[in-house]
């Protein structure tokens, strides 16, 4: 008799090859670059980037390159721990792996903010996503665009006003505290991610948004970039910020993985069509049935 681990693994492989092929999928960055044009919430510390060694070595034998620098957590596309604002959250370093990872969806509000600048994405506007796409799966990671991201790195224009160190003057989209609340406990969401500098919008007095995520164990992402690139489901996103002890949030390298045919991820997809297809003529189908009989007995 094989040992379970082994049969499963010999016959989900194949199945799983035919729709994850890495010729597949293309991976998509939602990230800005983190530098000194990086933007932050007004009150934080600056970031810095310092060389301490470039060039070549030991007469000229091979190149080296030593860097350090210093971040504020929340700067540039980043993502807000629990512990953000809340007392009892996770830190960054607490957070599971398996919550790092989710499958996407993208709701475009591009049309209503253009006449609304401080716009926020209602209970509505999920609903009528899932009307036409179907519902937002289990430990999703749901991404409001708005379209602000072409905006950065000009702080003026991300912040939307002439006086950017004066967080009362800000005007830009976000999430409503309803929509927030019914995301997750109609959904159970993992993740709520923007292209915005904050998931509350701009005129927001006490943050409510990032209170409610923050007490239910999900993530924000803010500052998001090239959603735009994106179809509203059907890809998985990778977050991945440094685990950092202690952190209330830190800059992440967000990925995409999104089928390059557009039938989702890890779904019967073209190559997996043919794949099958060729499974079947050939018998492999009645290999793997066979399989499955030896494991159960």
């Amino acid at each position: 008799m094989l040992g379970l681990r082994l049969c499963v693994a010999l016959i989900a492989y194949p199945l799983l090859a035919y729709c994850c092929l890495p010729d597949s999928f293309q991976v998509l960055d939602l990230s800005h670059t983190l530098s000194n044009e990086s933007l932050r919430w007004p009150g934080g510390s600056n970031f810095s980037f310092t060389i301490l060694t470039r060039g070549w070595q030991n007469n000229n034998s091979f190149w080296l390159e030593l860097n350090k620098f210093d971040t504020p957590e929340h700067i540039g596309t980043h993502m807000d721990a629990p512990a953000h604002f809340y007392n009892k959250g996770w830190k960054v370093h607490e957070i599971p792996a398996d919550r790092l990872v989710g499958p996407g969806v993208v709701i475009d509000v591009k049309d209503k903010v253009f006449n609304d600048s401080d716009y926020r994405m209602t209970p509505a506007d999920v609903e009528s996503w899932e009307k036409v796409n179907g519902p937002i799966p289990k430990g999703a990671i749901v991404f409001m665009r708005s379209g602000w991201d072409t905006r950065y790195p000009n702080k003026k224009l991300t912040f939307n006003t002439n006086t950017p160190d004066n967080e009362s003057t800000f005007h830009f989209p976000g999430f409503h505290p309803d929509t927030a609340r019914w995301l997750i406990v109609n959904r159970n969401i993992g993740m709520i991610g923007i292209d915005t500098p904050s998931t509350d919008y701009g005129p927001s007095p006490n943050f409510e948004v990032h209170q409610i995520i923050s007490n239910a164990s999900v993530m924000g992402l803010e500052n998001v970039n090239n959603l735009g690139a994106l179809p509203p489901k059907g890809f998985i996103v990778t977050v991945a910020p440094v685990k950092l002890f202690d952190g209330s949030g830190g800059p992440v390298r967000i990925l995409a993985l999104v089928s390059k045919d557009g039938s989702g991820m890890c779904t019967t997809n073209s190559a997996g069509r043919l794949m099958l297809f060729w499974a079947f003529k050939f018998g492999l189908w009645h290999v793997l049935s066979s399989l499955w009989k030896i494991c159960i007995t």
